[in-house]
């Protein structure tokens, strides 16, 4: 009896496997002369499911339909009419997971559609399609052309042809929300604390509303007097910040269970807190501040004195006193071995960021939004959106004009919302509004150089990366410059870095690169600027549904040079790299590397690229193998430092019990 039982229908549902029906289907196809083969295929569909699939990741019925196809060409079955009879079914099948399916996504994509984004009516029923969702995101966002005297018809047709067409993606809260009663629309907020019980208590409740509607807030908690300190009014002593933040942590996990999108939050402490050693070290209990990424900001001076093993101060900051000196390289060693095993802390330059700070006069950027893409002023807002590059490729080849049309396109778009957006508070409005920051980045760089033909560990990737983000941050200031002139400048300009080199400017920031989790998924790309994690993977979405996913673009190929084959594919699933698959063409195995088969710094110099000529700043994990050192890690952050990047994360594969991509299968005692 076999292991798998059930398949997953191209609807979604659940059934039962009948090798019985199979065995009919056969009787159809196969001729008489061959049916003794039957009986043989049979069993080899069933060795293949039990060697590729477990109880958790089914076989879907596509799956069995390829299975039964390669191993009819195996046995020299004439097979044709049976492939022309599936692909007939395959694209005149509309319906998936209760959606049809009026756009052509892949399966996942639908999956997270129906989860999380498609409107449902009161008793939980889907009542629209990926195609009306987008309709609706266009002509909400189009409507802000009336403010303006225009008439939004054109603009609204523009918007949904980028949209349906997968060539650009915004933020989630924005295809969520456009068009309902929440109305808010930003992905990226940062909320002040500061060393009170009203201010603390009022980011809180702040901090709720926007992640009921979807958005990630990020806070710094530098200005909370440290463990121990004095309490004036009580005389009693104070718990740090580390005690504040689990109340923002324990908040995220109620607003987490009624939402669409699971809460996220940054946490940001100065290298020179006292409580730093504890912060650093928060994380290490597993599941401990699970809402929280937290990142240590550090400062040029401190990483000069840790690349010269000298001490520096730590600081009171209720005070402002100088409380205690500690070594600098020991500080980042703890760093580095901490994120060796939890993949917490991240590291933020912030002299770096405030070095490219558009708007100093106005106020210090001190915090990020969740993932590091966004530093924000105190009650900041931005609305990020991305380009799917792989739609830009054409022929082997980047197409230069469709690509500056789209980024035109999409700044016009993310400064619509910034108009018809509703915002959380009213502060957050007013500061927002000043200086109109939107956040246009790409998704599907490593699928995209691979069509090109570009290794992503390669030179010739780092000189790619940064002729494509000049490209389009130039771009994108052009358009910013035309609205400016159209619509009037951001408020704050003539107080910003823009007033000495141009005449208009819509908008204070232009470019960010985010990481693009779930938009990519429904783009069917790779996320953001990041490598391949695999060839083939499984992800765990929303509630816990794990996804087996194969790169669309990598099975494409396949398909176009000839070596497509299920067998092989469910293979790679297993191995999730192609690196030593002989079965496979050397070009493109060194084109369609993994994350963790390529070195350290090749992730690093990617990045840098990119942050050359990104306004704000760049979402990008240096995964790691489970064999990578602390070592390792610490020599990552000298080089992003010295390359000039504004932020580092990096993870090693198998560090936490419960990640959100496994290669191949699920790990035993993960899933």
């Amino acid at each position: 009896m076999t292991k798998i039982t059930k398949i997953r229908k191209r609807d979604g549902t659940i059934e039962t496997l009948d090798t019985e029906k199979i065995r009919k289907i056969l009787e159809k196809i196969v001729p008489e002369k061959k049916k003794n083969k039957i009986k043989k295929i049979i069993a080899e569909i069933i060795d293949i499911l039990e060697k590729y699939y477990t109880a958790e990741i089914l076989p879907k019925t596509q799956d069995i339909e390829d299975i039964v196809i390669d191993l009819l060409k195996k046995e020299k079955i004439p097979a044709k009419k049976y492939i022309d009879e599936k692909a007939k079914q395959k694209y005149g099948f509309k319906v998936k997971y209760g959606v049809r399916d009026d756009v052509g996504l892949t399966e996942n994509a639908i999956k997270v559609l129906a989860q999380r984004y498609l409107l449902k009516n009161k008793k939980g029923a889907i009542i629209e399609t990926p195609a009306r969702m987008f309709k609706r995101v266009a002509q909400t966002v189009a409507a802000a052309e009336r403010k303006f005297n225009k008439n939004p018809k054109r603009t609204e047709e523009e918007f949904y042809k980028v949209l349906s067409n997968l060539e650009f993606l915004p933020n989630s809260p924005t295809l969520m929300n456009a068009g309902t009663p929440v109305g808010q629309l930003a992905a990226c907020f940062v909320l002040p604390v500061n060393d009170s019980l009203d201010s603390i208590f009022e980011a809180v409740k702040v901090m709720a509303k926007i992640q009921q509607s979807g958005g990630g807030t990020g806070f710094s908690f530098s200005k909370i007097r440290p463990e121990g300190d004095l309490v004036e009014k009580t005389k009693g002593k104070a718990s740090g910040p580390l005690s504040f933040m689990e109340i923002f942590d324990k908040t995220t996990d109620v607003i987490k269970k009624g939402g669409k999108r699971r809460g996220a939050n940054m946490g940001v402490l100065k290298s020179s807190h006292p409580n730093i050693v504890d912060f650093i070290k928060s994380k290490q209990k597993e599941r401990h501040f699970s809402n929280f990424n937290i990142s240590v900001a550090i400062t040029d001076d401190f990483m000069k004195s840790a690349l010269e093993n000298k001490e520096y101060w730590l600081v009171n900051p209720r005070t402002g006193k100088r409380t205690k000196k500690v070594s600098a390289k020991i500080i980042l060693e703890m760093i580095s071995k901490i994120a060796w095993k939890t993949g917490d802390p991240g590291i933020i330059f912030i002299d770096e960021i405030n070095r490219h700070n558009p708007t100093p006069a106005i106020g210090e950027i001190k915090s990020t939004n969740p993932c590091g893409e966004q530093p924000l002023l105190s009650n900041e807002s931005c609305n990020l959106g991305s380009i799917n590059l792989v739609n830009m490729i054409e022929k082997s080849r980047l197409n230069w004009d469709k690509l500056k049309k789209i980024v035109r396109t999409a700044v016009h778009f993310l400064d619509n919302v910034i108009e018809i957006n509703k915002y959380p508070t009213e502060q957050i409005e007013k500061t927002t509004k000043s200086n109109r920051k939107i956040g246009l980045g790409i998704m599907g760089f490593a699928e995209a150089i691979a069509l090109l033909g570009i290794p992503y560990n390669s030179e010739k990737a780092v000189q790619f990366a940064e002729k494509l983000m000049k490209f389009i941050t130039e771009t994108a200031r052009k358009k910013s410059e035309e609205l400016g002139k159209e619509r009037g400048n951001f408020p704050n300009f003539e107080k910003s870095s823009y007033a000495k080199k141009f005449n208009n400017m819509r908008n204070a920031t232009l470019t960010t690169i985010a990481p693009t989790g779930s938009i990519s998924l429904i783009a069917g790309c790779s996320s953001g600027i990041e490598p391949l994690f695999a060839i083939s993977y499984v992800r765990e979405i929303l509630n816990g549904t794990k996804m087996l996913e194969m790169n669309p673009i990598f099975e494409q190929v396949a398909r176009k040079k000839g070596f497509y084959d299920k067998k092989l594919m469910l293979q790679i699933a297993r191995e999730g790299n192609i690196s030593k698959n002989k079965k496979i063409p050397s070009n493109i195995r060194k084109t369609f590397v993994t994350a963790m088969e390529i070195k350290p710094e090749w992730h690093v110099k990617i990045q840098a690229a990119f942050q050359k000529y990104v306004d704000n700043a760049v979402s990008k994990t240096v995964n790691l193998p489970n064999n990578a050192t602390a070592q390792d890690v610490e020599k990552i952050y000298s080089l992003a430092y010295k390359l000039k990047c504004k932020g580092i994360t990096v993870y090693r594969y198998g560090s936490k019990n419960k990640q959100v991509l496994y290669i191949g299968s699920c790990p035993a005692g993960v899933c």
